[in-house]
């Protein structure tokens, strides 16, 4: 696992808690194959005891784990940094017979956590979807961009007393960008940066 995009400071205390903003420790894997072949979608269900969401911009977890739908025949999989190797393990051997691809991608995404009460306010300043809780529910994928960024954005949570909370999956390369752009979008509603998650 690379070395952490933020530096470990403790949250900043200052101004309304509406905004929290933090870099996600995670293992991510790229995951591709044939949902229409039984094999591929029986194998994979063996190794990760999870069935791959096959409708796009949906999800699926169990613990840990998240798949997240990227296309018709891929999926991002994250789970604890720790978990990694066996996770990578446990699919490579299951699909050893099956046209597949196992890539290990932590190095080159990064999982940015924007959440609170005015997270969706953030993100519309930037972000073309409508994120709005009928059209974007709990558990909904979904790629396009915030501000230049390509990004792959995951509502995992919607509570009503403490605000939506988004993973934002970036390319390495634009993660102090798309970072300082949330910072600065936020400042209007307090913001607190935190240490990675």
């Amino acid at each position: 696992m690379p070395e952490p995009l933020l530096p470990a400071a403790a949250l900043d205390a200052a101004g309304p808690r509406g905004i929290r903003l933090a870099e996600r420790r995670l293992g991510k894997i790229e995951l591709r194959g044939d949902p229409g072949d039984r094999a591929f979608m029986a194998a994979v269900g063996r190794a990760i005891d999870l069935l791959l969401p096959t409708e796009p911009n949906t999800t699926a977890a169990r613990g840990d784990l998240t798949a997240l739908w990227l296309g018709p025949d891929a999926w991002l999989l994250t789970c604890p940094p720790e978990a990694l190797a066996a996770l990578a393990g446990s699919l490579r051997d299951a699909l050893a017979d099956v046209h597949a691809a196992v890539i290990d991608v932590s190095d080159g995404r990064v999982a940015l956590r924007l959440s609170g009460a005015n997270a969706r306010d953030v993100l519309a300043k930037g972000c073309p979807l409508d994120l709005h809780p009928r059209a974007f529910a709990t558990g909904s994928c979904a790629q396009s961009l915030v501000v230049k960024a390509s990004v792959l954005l995951h509502l995992l949570d919607d509570d009503a007393r403490g605000g939506p909370a988004f993973d934002l999956y970036v390319a390495r390369s634009f993660a102090h960008y798309l970072f300082a752009w949330l910072e600065d979008a936020g400042s209007e509603y307090g913001v607190q940066v935190g240490i990675p998650v």
